[in-house]
Parts: C-alpha cells; sequence; structure tokens
C-alpha cells in the first residue's frame, strides 16, 4: 500500500539525473544544485557511519513500513510538494540528500531499493540502485533551514501519521470483525427463524374450518327426539346468536375493550402489541394485551393458554389464516359466543342471563360493559367474585368506548356512577330435563363411543325420548304417589313407555322427586332397581308353552300342589279345580304357573325370557314361575313389547343417534328387531292377555281402545306392578318402597297408573287393533319343552270352604224341567260374579262355547252339554216383558202364569268372584 504525499510545484514527480554520469572507477565532481525533486521512501545500506548518520538527518520523518521489513525514509525539504517516482532499470541516483547544510562522504555506496509508487491498493514494485558518490563541493544551507520542524513538516507528519494509520490490515479492524459478527448473527437467526416458521406451519391445521363447528372438549349435548335440548355436559355454551341478533353496543364494548383496530388490521395488529409493550413496560406489569379478537378465537379454538413463545406463533399465523378465509362479522360472531367470561358462562348470551338474569338484547350500558371487561381476566373480573375489581374494569371500557366515540362523554359518566346491580342465575346449561333419563343416556354414552371421541367434545346425543309423554308419566307418578301413596303405604313409583317396534324409550320416571335426596331421589328404579315381578311373569311362562304346542285351553288343576317340597299358594286362599290355561292367566292362579313350568322345563323359559329382553339372572327354580327372580321395570317393559310385535323383539334403547362436532355419526342404533317367538303364539298370548284387562285382575287398565297385559304383586305385597300395551305403546308401572317393606296397596292401583298416563298417550295415538287370534288347531310347536321330572310331585285334596269352583256353581231353578230348559236357553248362567265355571274335564276347545268377541273369555256351562239340536244361548238376556207365557200343557180357561224368571241382569261370568282374589284387586282404587 502506497501513500500520497505533495508534489513541489514545476515538478513532474520524476527524479532528475546529476550532471555528470556517476562511475565506479572514475569519480567525478557533482555541481551542487539550489533544489533537489523529492524523492519516495527507499530502504538504504550506507557503508560508512557518518554517511548513515548524514542519511538518518536527511530523514523528513519516519513511520512503520506497510508491509513490516523495516523503516521507510521519507527526505523532505521546504518545497516538497510532489511525488517522485524511483527508476527501476537501474540507473544511478543520487546518493543522499543534504540537509542542514551537512554532506554525504565520498566514497559512500549506498544500495537503496526504490518502491514503485502505484495507485493506493496495488502492490509497489521495487529495485535495487547501487551507486557510488563521488567527493564534492560541501552544498550550502538553505537560508530559511533552522534546527527544528517547520508548520509544513508538521502537517506533513500529522498527514503521514493518519495515512499510516489508515493502511492498517483488515483483519486488524474491529469494525470489520463486527460486521462479520452481525452478518454471522443475522444469517443465523435468519435461518433458524426459516427453520421455526416451517416447524410451526407444520403444527398447524391445515384448515381453519374448525373455527365454526368448535366444541370443546368433552362436551356433549343430549337432545330429545324433537331437538329440544335436555342437557349439556361439559364448557358448552347453552345459547348461541346469529351477528343479526347481538345488539350494536355489545359489539362495540367488545371491540373498545379488546382489539380497537378489529376492522382494520388482517389478525395482527403489530401497533397494539407495540402499544401493550410499552403500557407494560411503564406499569413494571402486563396491564395491556396485544391479541386480537382474532387471535383470541384461534386460542380457544386451536389452542391453550400456556404463556409460551411457541404457543404465540402459533396464535399469529393462525389468526392470519382465519382472517384470510372468514369475513369479520363471522370472526366476531363466533368469538361472542365462545368466549369465557367466568362463572360458567360461555358466550355472551349465557353469560348475560347468569350475571343479571336476562336477555343480551335487554342490556344496558354498564352490563354490557362489564360483560365486555370480564373477558381479559375471567376469574379476576368476575362481578360475583370480585365485584370491585369488575367495577374499575367497567370503567375502564366504558371510557375507552367515550374515546372511540362509541358512546358520548355524558353517557360513560352516568354508566360510571352506576352501581353494578347483579341479578345472579344458575347456568342455563346447568338446567336439564327429564334428568332420569338423561342419567340413563350418560351411563350408555361409553359403551357406544371410544373415550378418544368422548375426550374430543363436541358431541350430540340424540335420545329417542318423546317430550309430551315424558310429561304425561311425570304427572301420571305424581299423582299416584299423591292419591295413593300414604293409604296404601307406598312411597315411590316408576313407570317407563317404549315403542315396541323398534325398542325407542318414549318416557321414563325412575322416581317421585329427583332432587330429593332424603327419598334417595336420583335413584333410577326404571333402570337400577331390580325386584321381584310377580304374577307378571307368568306371562313368560305361558308364553313359553304356547310356543311349545299347548292350546290355550289346556286343563289345568288349580288344587294345592307339592312339588320337591315346594308348596306354592294363591293370593286367594282358595282353589277352584280344573281351570284352562287361559283363566289360570286371566285371574292369575299360581297352582297352574308352577305346574306349567313344570310341563315345560325351565330351561325353554329362561331362553326365551332372553330372547324377549329380560337380562337379568334368572334362577332354575320353581318359584321362577311366580316371579321369584329379581328383573328391572325396563326388562319387563320390553319383554312385553315384544308380544306387541307380534314376536320381534327390538333391544330397549335410549340413543338413536351420536353425531362427533363435525356432524359425522359415529353410533346409530340397531333398528332391525330379531325374531324371539313365532308370530301365532305371540298373538295368542295377546289374545289371554286381553282376557286380564277385560275381565281379570286388570280390569283397571281399561281404555276405550283394545289393551293386553298383566298385573302382579310380589310376597306380602311388596311389589306392585302393571305392564300393558296397545300395538304402538308398551309401557310399566312399579309401584312400592325402597325399603322392600310392605305395601297394603294392589296391583290394580298400578294398573289406575298405567291407564292414567296412556289416557294421554292415546289422544295422539291412532286405534289399531291387535292381529287376530289364530286357529288352534294343527298348530306345531317352535320351543321344544323340557318337563322336570320332579321326585315329589303330588295334589294335595281342596280343603273345606276353599273349593271356589263348588262355591261358584249355578242356581238351579224349583220348576219343571222344561221351564229350566227354556230359562237356559235364554240366559247362559244366573250364577253370582263367577269367576269362571269348572270346565270339562276334557278341556277340549270343541266343548267351549266360544263369544262373539274373542277379547273376552270362554263362557262354559256348568251343566252337561245340551243336545246337539240345541242352539246356544244368545248373548244378552231378553226382556222379561218381551217373552211371551209359555203355553200350558192343559187347556184351562185362565192361562197360567209363566213363573218369574231370574233378575235379567247381563251375565257376570266375566268378573271374578270376590273370593277370587284379594278385595283391592276387584276394586279401583280411589
Amino acid at each position: 500500500m502506497s501513500k500520497f504525499v505533495h508534489k513541489p510545484k514545476g515538478q513532474n514527480g520524476k527524479v532528475k539525473p546529476s550532471a555528470s554520469k556517476p562511475s565506479a572507477s572514475k569519480p567525478s565532481a557533482s555541481k551542487p544544485s539550489a533544489s533537489v525533486d523529492p524523492v519516495t521512501p527507499v530502504e538504504s545500506t550506507i557503508s560508512s557511519p557518518q554517511a548513515e548518520n548524514d542519511w538518518s538527518n536527511a530523514q523528513g520523518s519516519t513511520r512503520d513500513n506497510p508491509r513490516g521489513n523495516g523503516r521507510a525514509v521519507s527526505p523532505t525539504n521546504g518545497n516538497a510538494n510532489g511525488n517522485t517516482k524511483g527508476k527501476t532499470n537501474g540507473s544511478t541516483a543520487p546518493a543522499a540528500i543534504a540537509k542542514n547544510g551537512g554532506s554525504v562522504p565520498t566514497g559512500a555506496t549506498v544500495s537503496k531499493t526504490v518502491p514503485k509508487i502505484v495507485p493506493i491498493g496495488n502492490e509497489t514494485g521495487k529495485s535495487t540502485v547501487k551507486s557510488t558518490v563521488q567527493p564534492t563541493a560541501a552544498v550550502k544551507p538553505a537560508a530559511q533551514s533552522t534546527a527544528t520542524s517547520t508548520p509544513l513538516q508538521e502537517e506533513t507528519k500529522a498527514e503521514n501519521a493518519k495515512a499510516g494509520k489508515k493502511r492498517k490490515p483488515l483483519y486488524r479492524r474491529p469494525w470489520l470483525w463486527a460486521l462479520l459478527i452481525a452478518a454471522a448473527g443475522l444469517g443465523s437467526g435468519a435461518a433458524y427463524g426459516y427453520k421455526v416458521l416451517q416447524d410451526v406451519e407444520a403444527q398447524l391445521p391445515e384448515s381453519v374450518e374448525g373455527v365454526l363447528n368448535y366444541t370443546r372438549g368433552e362436551t356433549m349435548t343430549v337432545k330429545a327426539s324433537d331437538g329440544t335440548v335436555l342437557q349439556e355436559i361439559g364448557p358448552v355454551a347453552h345459547e348461541k346468536l346469529e351477528m343479526g341478533k347481538i345488539p350494536n353496543l355489545v359489539v362495540q364494548a367488545f371491540i373498545a375493550s379488546e382489539d380497537r383496530r378489529f376492522l382494520d388490521h388482517e389478525g395482527v395488529d403489530y401497533q397494539g402489541i407495540a402499544r401493550a409493550t410499552v403500557a407494560n413496560l411503564r406499569a413494571g406489569r402486563v396491564v395491556e394485551g396485544g391479541s386480537t379478537i382474532t387471535q383470541q378465537l384461534s386460542r380457544i379454538v386451536y389452542l391453550n393458554n400456556d404463556k409460551e413463545l411457541w404457543r404465540k406463533l402459533k396464535e399469529i399465523r393462525l389468526a392470519q389464516k382465519v382472517e384470510d378465509v372468514y369475513d369479520k362479522e363471522r370472526i366476531l360472531e363466533r368469538y361472542l359466543n365462545l368466549v369465557y367470561l367466568g362463572s360458567g358462562a360461555y358466550g355472551v348470551a349465557d353469560a348475560a342471563w347468569v350475571y343479571f338474569g336476562k336477555s343480551v338484547d335487554k342490556l344496558e350500558l354498564g352490563e354490557v360493559a362489564t360483560l365486555a371487561g370480564i373477558a381479559p381476566a375471567p376469574s379476576l373480573y368476575s362481578p360475583i367474585e370480585n365485584e370491585e375489581a369488575a367495577k374499575e374494569r367497567r370503567n375502564t371500557v366504558l371510557e375507552r368506548m367515550r374515546d372511540e366515540g362509541f358512546i358520548s362523554p355524558g353517557q360513560a359518566a352516568i354508566a360510571i356512577t352506576a352501581p353494578l346491580d347483579l341479578n345472579p342465575q344458575q347456568p342455563k346449561r346447568l338446567n336439564r330435563k327429564v334428568p332420569y333419563f338423561t342419567d340413563y343416556v350418560q351411563k350408555q354414552i361409553p359403551n357406544l363411543v371410544s373415550p378418544e371421541k368422548i375426550a374430543e367434545g363436541g358431541l350430540t346425543i340424540e335420545t329417542t325420548i318423546n317430550l309430551k309423554w315424558q310429561q304425561a308419566a311425570e304427572d301420571a307418578v305424581a299423582k299416584a304417589v299423591v292419591r295413593y301413596g300414604s293409604s296404601q303405604k307406598f312411597s315411590q313409583a316408576s313407570l317407563t313407555a317404549i315403542d315396541p317396534r323398534t325398542g325407542a324409550i318414549k318416557a321414563m320416571v325412575g322416581g317421585d322427586d329427583y332432587f330429593n335426596k332424603e327419598k334417595n331421589g336420583q335413584f333410577n328404579r326404571v333402570t337400577q332397581a331390580k325386584r321381584q315381578p310377580g304374577s307378571t311373569f307368568k306371562t313368560l311362562v305361558y308364553s313359553t308353552a304356547i310356543a311349545a304346542g299347548f292350546s290355550p285351553y289346556k286343563s289345568l288343576r288349580d288344587a294345592p300342589l307339592v312339588v320337591d317340597g315346594y308348596e306354592p299358594k294363591n293370593y286367594s286362599k282358595g282353589y277352584r279345580g280344573n281351570v284352562s290355561m287361559r283363566d289360570a292367566l286371566t285371574y292369575s292362579m299360581n297352582i297352574p304357573a308352577v305346574k306349567t313350568l313344570i310341563d315345560v322345563g325351565w330351561n325353554p323359559i329362561v331362553k326365551l325370557a332372553k330372547g324377549m329382553g329380560i337380562a337379568s339372572e334368572l334362577k332354575p327354580t320353581y318359584s321362577l314361575a311366580l316371579g321369584a327372580s329379581e328383573v328391572t321395570l325396563l326388562e319387563l317393559t320390553s319383554a312385553y313389547g315384544t308380544l306387541a310385535n307380534k314376536g320381534l323383539h327390538a333391544d330397549a334403547h335410549g340413543i338413536a343417534r351420536i353425531l362427533d362436532r363435525e356432524g359425522n355419526v359415529v353410533y346409530e342404533a340397531k333398528k332391525d328387531p330379531e325374531r324371539a317367538i313365532d308370530e301365532n303364539s305371540a298373538a295368542i298370548m295377546t289374545w289371554m292377555l286381553q282376557s286380564v284387562v277385560n275381565s281379570g285382575t286388570g280390569t283397571a287398565a281399561k281404555l276405550n281402545r283394545p289393551v293386553a297385559g298383566k298385573t302382579g304383586t310380589s310376597d306380602d305385597y311388596r311389589d306392585l306392578w302393571f305392564v300393558g300395551y296397545i300395538p304402538q305403546v308398551v309401557a310399566g308401572v312399579w309401584l312400592g318402597n325402597d325399603d322392600n317393606t310392605s305395601t297394603k296397596g294392589a296391583s290394580s292401583t298400578a294398573a289406575a297408573v298405567w291407564k292414567d298416563f296412556m289416557q294421554r298417550v292415546t289422544e295422539e295415538v291412532p286405534r289399531e287393533d291387535f292381529p287376530q287370534r289364530p286357529k288352534l288347531d294343527g298348530r306345531e310347536a317352535t320351543i321344544a319343552a323340557e318337563p322336570l321330572k320332579p321326585k315329589q310331585n303330588y295334589y294335595k285334596a281342596i280343603p273345606a270352604g276353599q273349593n271356589l269352583a263348588v262355591q261358584s256353581q249355578p242356581r238351579r231353578s224349583s220348576t219343571s224341567r222344561r221351564q229350566t230348559t227354556t230359562r237356559r236357553r235364554t240366559t247362559t248362567t244366573t250364577t253370582r260374579r263367577t269367576a269362571t265355571p269348572a270346565p270339562r274335564r276334557s278341556g277340549s276347545p270343541r266343548n267351549v262355547q266360544k263369544p262373539r268377541n274373542p277379547s273376552k273369555p270362554v263362557v262354559r256351562r256348568s251343566t252337561p252339554a245340551p243336545r246337539p239340536a240345541a242352539r246356544p244361548a244368545p248373548r244378552p238376556a231378553p226382556r222379561p216383558a218381551a217373552r211371551p207365557a209359555p203355553r200350558p200343557r192343559v187347556a184351562t180357561p185362565a192361562p197360567r202364569p209363566a213363573p218369574a224368571p231370574a233378575r235379567p241382569t247381563t251375565p257376570q261370568v266375566s268378573k271374578p268372584a270376590p273370593s277370587a282374589a284379594p278385595p283391592s284387586v276387584t276394586k279401583p282404587p280411589k
């Protein structure tokens, strides 16, 4: 590197040679000149000490050699103002320049290296010139020369020093290293930042459509069959508003409080971030956030509240993507419906109810500002939790609304001075309808949906409940406990109704009062209480027998029975002798039911019961026929529904479908029922059960349409049952006490409760008849009987006074045989409230007088069979006035008057005798 110096005037920078050519062998005198051209710095070797001293005195200044190879000498005089290039072709140069009158010794040989002067930045070439200094005369010193440096020399020295400083090597420049470090840092930071952005982008969802269908984790919404919300589970917003239904004042309050530039930015407000940063630094704590409403919505839907840089980067990127897809209105609508506002309130609609007990359109200015002020810290600014902090925050929001021009200063001042005026309410999402049913549904969900889906949240549970039927069921149960509970000594009641064709549960009331803890209100007696079904289980015993090919007219003996030490008893304490299977069911006789179980076997009965819907354990004992094994009301009702559905069983269920947060079906109830019993056997059983309602123990359940059903009572009247059905609905009722104590009621009370419910249900259900009873001749068995072989099995004689068949024999008239015959033709019997006459021994259907109405019980003659020519008596009894007097055998002046006929009443053979059952069975409850 070379340094530029000043050139003297008139010089061109070249070195002028001497007047005489130097020679090494022949020295010649040199003519001194008044001035000498300045020369470039040279590196010289002086042969004598004196010459070295003189040369040293001639130096203008001394500085470091830029190349680090010695000292550079720059002789300078007072006229120097230019640069002199040294020759590189080996020519002789002046040996020395006298300074202050000094001289160079003769004969001194100077070996000097003259650098080649090139512009700054180029290398300097060097050439070596060797010359012999000849003896010369002394040089006159300049007049102006002095022993001290001149101003020009000082200036030159300063310039030389400055120039020397600039010539430091690049690796010794600190600023260069700083620049390199900064560049490396920026490059590394850029590379790392790019990698971070790539990682963040990879963790974000490809689509932001979840903003529209988002629901929080582990949330469920349970709906009725008509779409009515029954219950909301988890942190879900109960009421969602469209943007058009949200008051403008609410929108302005949240914009002023949370995002003043919401309408201007594209998801991220960089000015807001800077403003919040400054405010927080001044306060020394976090007093203002920089997140926009779009960022908050993105955090609610996709992220959490962790205070991490990664989360913030994701939030920013998601907000940008959301703004790219949705307009401001949709973003604000979703935010106002999802934002958590403390005290269990999600969304502005829920918060308006929770804090002020009113809808959002009824809120006043101060109340709106209170809600908007809660959003930054719900736990801190909830007015229920911290009224003073909430009021202070409300005032801040009002001031911001004033500053943004949303309200006038006067409005702000009035609202600031107003009290909060809270009216706290329970969140609506915690209110639920049909709690017994929704509890049952919640317990079913884990069996139908994976834990991952449940944790994801947003499930919609579409149930089968019919709210009109449910209301009728709740009313019927409540009235039963109030009307009959105290007098008949029972404290609880339950009812359920099912669509037998689909298995859909339409109503479920598990107790008198769900919210009464003293009465164990939350215990569901439809699904959780296992009780002895009593005589209602006989329907399953006889169904097995009919399917095994037995005739409903099969003769069974009703008399004291002993089988392997077990002695069943009738509730009536009496016996009827030989009865048909149909009559045994109609009047709920116990002995014939046990005998039928022995003839069929308990294995076929248990198998059929399972197929019809009984899930509880059924123990193979003789008492099984009388309902000794415990079952639930839901199971028993579902089993009867199989008969109502012509032998097809549909599993009872309360959930129709389950949808995930995106509306996809993740579960759907099975719709195809399975055959449990053949259709003909089901039709015969329905025909037999109709007689129970029409003329047996279930007359309290009569409707203005065909009804089939069965009553039941367990030991000591602990449980009172009735399960009945029409073709479209099957319902079951249970009455009793949770502690299993005895009642003083009767199963007819349960039948009356069933009727109370069904009368309201049938208002919207059209009348439909049951299938006709099939022919009984030539039927084939569909179930193989497995008769039991008891070690001990015999009947005892009927004790005196307990033979109900004798007590119900018809009265004979004391008139002539002809008159008796005539009377027999006009009226079937003259028995008084006879339960059923004793059938003929054969029990054959050929000897049974069939009524015109198949729903009524069969009427048998109590006298010997009539002659073939005799016609059966007409159903209605003729009036006495219409009967002519019989022709007398002997002509007399006056005809002999006819004997007084029996009282012309409708035959009472369809009603049980008072001793056929406990007195309360035949009497409907008051």
